[in-house]
């Protein structure tokens, strides 16, 4: 027995789900970017309305026949993760600023150093907070790693293990297509031994 949807005409199908995402936009588009305007700008209201709707259609079959709180979902999902992300890019550029005032001026090319200088701090800034503040608390503050391990609260073996992973990560993060590193050539190298 065959299934008639087999022998269907594929253009026949994206008709129908054409047809079907445009009855659900007529029906439901207001409601959602009534919900969109409460929890948003004006911008974001219609950027979440057009994903909402994006979704709908890369997810069609899943559509439920009472489709507005299916809708309602997906835009409260969205706008959750966009606000997450909102948070992290906030996050980070308070982190980069912070990691740029920290950081000792050097010489060099303005294209060479800030091109170092970027990549140096975007390393940082993707290490954990206790393997970031071992290693600046050596490599930047000058301390021993036994005085870092006081500082951080920690043991010294913990403040070891700390410091070897920040500095493998780190290098990985700004490791040059020719094998040499950024680092190597930042004043930061030569204390990262200490």
């Amino acid at each position: 027995m065959s299934n008639p949807d087999d022998d269907a005409d594929p253009d026949h199908l994206d008709d129908a789900a054409a047809a079907r995402l445009a009855a659900l936009w007529d029906a439901h588009a207001v409601r959602l970017h009534a919900y969109a305007l409460r929890h948003s700008d004006p911008d974001t209201a219609q950027d979440l309305l057009s994903e909402t709707f994006l979704v709908a259609w890369r997810r069609l079959p899943d559509v439920p026949a009472d489709a507005l709180p299916w809708l309602l979902v997906v835009a409260r999902n969205l706008l959750h993760a966009d606000r997450r992300a909102q948070v992290r890019r906030r996050e980070l550029a308070t982190e980069l600023t912070r990691l740029e005032r920290a950081a000792p001026a050097v010489t060099g090319t303005p294209e060479s150093l800030a091109t170092e200088r970027e990549t140096l701090l975007h390393g940082l800034a993707a290490l954990s907070e206790k393997e970031r503040e071992a290693l600046l608390l050596v490599a930047w503050d000058g301390l021993a790693p036994a005085q870092a391990a006081d500082v951080a609260g920690c043991t010294t073996a913990a403040l070891h293990v700390r410091l070897h992973r920040a500095r493998r990560r780190l290098a990985a993060a700004v490791d040059r297509p020719d094998g040499s590193t950024r680092a190597a050539q930042s004043p930061t190298s030569s204390r990262r031994s200490a």
